[in-house]
């Protein structure tokens, strides 16, 4: 994501900076109010490790979804002008062992805590999406300013 948004930054930035922050808050609270619902429509007794979320349009929303904030970085990049190698390789590292240690942890996890863990989960996507929208209306907002640095501390 990363190296898309860092192509598209430097042909399209002008198309992408306005809705961005709108479209990745969508995504998450469509999949987090989703999630939410799934974790009280379980019925007892069921296993909830039968339901496998890795498969169908609840991987590709969720990946598309928690990688906009990785493509708003390749933007940021091709707006400095700075080269995208190593910016990629570091994130895609990065990515990549927070992804094997989630992985491990749901699984052990996951039969423990089950359905909170689910609401838990939607919970924390709608918090995220919610703070790219405060994070990107902050930025425009004058640091200087008793309200802006309250406000931002307070979110930080």
């Amino acid at each position: 994501m990363p190296l898309l948004g860092w192509y598209l930054g430097t042909k399209v930035e002008y198309l992408i900076v306005n809705i961005d922050h709108w479209i990745a808050f969508g995504l998450l609270l469509v999949i987090g109010i989703k999630m939410i619902q799934e974790s009280f429509s379980h019925k007892e007794g069921l296993n909830v490790a039968l339901k496998d979320p890795t498969r169908k349009w609840s991987l590709m929303l969720l990946s598309i979804a928690t990688s906009i904030d990785a493509f708003a970085v390749g933007l940021s990049i091709a707006f400095l002008k700075v080269d995208i190698i190593a910016p990629i390789i570091v994130i895609g590292l990065v990515a990549l062992a927070f992804t094997i240690v989630g992985m491990i942890c749901g699984k052990r996890l996951g039969g423990y805590l089950g359905r909170k863990a689910e609401l838990v989960g939607g919970l924390i996507l709608i918090v995220i999406g919610i703070k790219i929208l405060i994070s990107h209306y902050l930025v425009n907002v004058d640091t200087n300013s008793l309200t802006g640095v309250t406000l931002w501390r307070l979110i930080a």
